[in-house]
Formats: structure tokens, C-alpha cells, sequence
């Protein structure tokens, strides 16, 4: 009986030390489990896009005037704030659930059997992308909402949802080399329309920099640029990558590719075709906040869209692990 409070002990110092390892050797999720943990944090990189949207649009930028805490002598909103507060304070506290989502991606991922580093490291570069824009966002806030930090932290954000993209796309597949599915000319068009994709994120972050929904009721320092030609400019590029999955789709369908990349392109031209009629609807109609908002969320899809797309033209297979006797059957099964 002596020695059963030693062993508890031992496991107590050993999950300190190592929760991930303490966590891994006790737990082995299924496949369809370290999947899912992925696509929660895809889901959260998307809705803190959207939330961070509405924070802004509802003029709550300052809702919270300091950072890291809500006022200078409060850590959370108080009544005096308002409902800006409420809303600034909220948007920060959906922070801690995309981090709760990207630990329950490393978490799953570490635990997965046979270990696959390259998962859990996609986890962390989640983690220091989203520490990273956390510090970001105060930073955003001290600055008065300076219209370059604000494009900076948006632009983040499109990192965080290209990692968790990744990983996402990741836990379905082996480890093996990738293998091409088509030739080298249909993935430089991919290229291209990735390039483009990025171009069109960057340029939208411009117009709203210069346009007219600051992030708050006071006084605050726009882009010098006159936002209706930067918006012409947007539609101009998202026309050009609307043209490149066009024309990606029949290149497609010419050289005879697999379903993945024609049903990942057909899905991002969907994408495309819903985020071009609110874009144009909200410009002819004085920027409404609701459609700017659904607009902004539009953005990230097209981005995971893009993603998939590029994604889609190669294939993984599992890597067999050669080990005797039961080892090597555990290992196939597992894999």
C-alpha cells in the first residue's frame, strides 16, 4: 500500500513536467478525432476573423481603451464602457477559445499513433501565430487604431487560417513524399491564383484602411488614399482570380485530372461567385455594416478555398513502418 501514493506522485510530477508526453502515452485518438480537433481550429481562425469584423464595424475598436487589461483600473468591461466594451472585452475573450481549439489540435495530434511530428508542429506554429496577433491586437488598440496595424493584424490572421488549413489538410493524409496529380503548367496556374488570392487580401485590407468604417465614433487616422479607386482595384483582382479558377476548372477537365482538384476548384468558384455579389451589393448600397461583415468572413473562406484548391494537386500515402511481429501489424492498423 506504501508504495501506491509514490506512483500517483510520480505521474503528478511526470504531467507537469510533460503534459503533452503524460497526455500521449495514456490516449490514442482516432483518426476521425485528431481531424476534427484540426478543423476546430480552422472553424475559430475563421469566426475570431468575423468577430474581430463586428468589433470594428459596430464602432467598438476602443470599447476597451487600453490593453492587456479593458480600462486602466479594470481588467474586464465595466458599465461605464458600455456596450462597446462589451463587445471589444467579448472579442477578446474569444481568444482564449481559439487558443482552447489549437491546444485541442497539438493535444490530438501529439497523442495520434505512430507519432507524426509534422502535425504537432503545424499546432504550435498555430500557437505563437495567435500569441503573436493577441499582442498584436493590443498593440492595435494603444496605437488608436492605426489603419496599417489593423490591416497587419487582419493579414495575421490570414497566416493563422493557411497553418490551420494545412494541418487540417494534413491529418488526412500519410506521410510519404507528395505525389503530383497534375502536371507542372496546372500547377503554376495554381500558383498564380494563390499570388492573386494573396494580392486581392492585401488590397481589401487597403480599402478598409481608407474607407469609411474607422472602428470607432471618434476621430481616427485613415489610409491617405481615396477608397473608392482602391476598391475598383479589389474588384479588378477578384475578377482576376475568379478568371484563373475559370479557366483552372477547364484546364482541368482537358488533361483528364482527378476528382479532388476539379471538386476543390468547382467548390472555390462557389465561393468566389457568393463573395462577388455581396461585394458588389455592399458597394453600390454605402457599405452596409451586416454585408460588410459577411463580406469579411467571405474573405477567409475564399482564402481556405484558394488553399484546397493548391492543396488538392498531390496526394500523400501513408508511410509503412517495418517493425517485427506485432509492432509492425499495430502500426499498420494505426496508420
Amino acid at each position: 500500500m506504501d508504495g501506491v501514493p509514490n506512483v500517483t506522485r510520480a505521474d503528478a510530477v511526470a504531467a507537469v513536467r510533460n503534459p503533452l508526453a503524460f497526455i500521449a502515452e495514456r490516449w490514442t485518438p482516432a483518426r476521425r478525432t485528431v481531424r476534427r480537433a484540426a478543423l476546430s481550429a480552422v472553424v475559430m481562425s475563421v469566426i475570431i476573423v468575423g468577430t474581430g469584423g463586428a468589433v470594428r464595424l459596430t464602432g467598438s475598436g476602443l470599447g476597451c481603451p487600453t490593453w492587456p487589461t479593458c480600462t486602466d483600473t479594470s481588467l474586464t468591461t465595466t458599465s461605464a464602457m458600455g456596450v462597446h466594451g462589451v463587445i471589444e472585452f467579448s472579442n477578446r475573450m474569444l481568444t482564449y477559445v481559439l487558443c482552447a481549439a489549437v491546444g485541442w489540435a497539438i493535444i490530438a495530434a501529439r497523442a495520434e499513433k505512430p507519432g507524426r511530428r509534422s502535425l504537432t508542429r503545424l499546432g504550435w506554429a498555430q500557437f505563437w501565430i495567435v500569441m503573436s496577433n493577441a499582442v498584436l491586437g493590443g498593440i492595435v488598440v494603444l496605437v488608436g487604431l492605426n489603419p496599417y496595424t489593423v490591416a497587419a493584424h487582419f493579414l495575421l490572421s490570414a497566416v493563422l487560417i493557411a497553418v490551420a488549413t494545412v494541418m487540417w489538410q494534413r491529418t488526412r493524409e500519410g506521410d510519404a513524399a507528395p505525389r503530383p496529380l497534375v502536371g507542372k503548367a496546372v500547377q503554376q496556374l495554381v500558383w498564380f491564383l494563390v499570388a492573386a488570392t494573396v494580392l486581392l487580401l492585401v488590397v481589401g485590407t487597403v480599402v478598409t484602411g481608407a474607407g469609411p468604417h474607422a472602428g470607432d465614433s471618434r476621430e481616427v487616422e485613415r489610409m491617405p488614399i481615396d477608397w473608392e479607386t482602391v476598391a475598383k482595384l479589389h474588384a479588378v483582382l477578384a475578377w482576376i482570380v475568379v478568371t484563373l479558377t475559370f479557366a483552372l476548372w477547364f484546364v482541368l477537365k482537358a488533361v483528364d485530372a482527378p476528382k479532388g482538384p476539379l471538386d476543390r476548384t468547382r467548390e472555390l468558384f462557389v465561393i468566389l461567385l457568393g463573395q462577388g455579389v455581396i461585394g458588389y451589393v455592399q458597394y453600390f448600397t454605402n457599405l452596409p455594416e451586416v454585408l460588410v461583415g459577411i463580406h469579411l468572413v467571405g474573405a477567409a473562406l475564399v482564402w481556405i478555398g484558394v488553399l484546397r484548391v493548391l492543396l488538392s494537386l498531390r496526394e500523400r500515402s501513408a508511410v509503412t513502418v517495418d517493425l517485427p511481429g506485432p509492432a509492425t501489424e499495430s502500426a499498420l492498423t494505426n496508420a
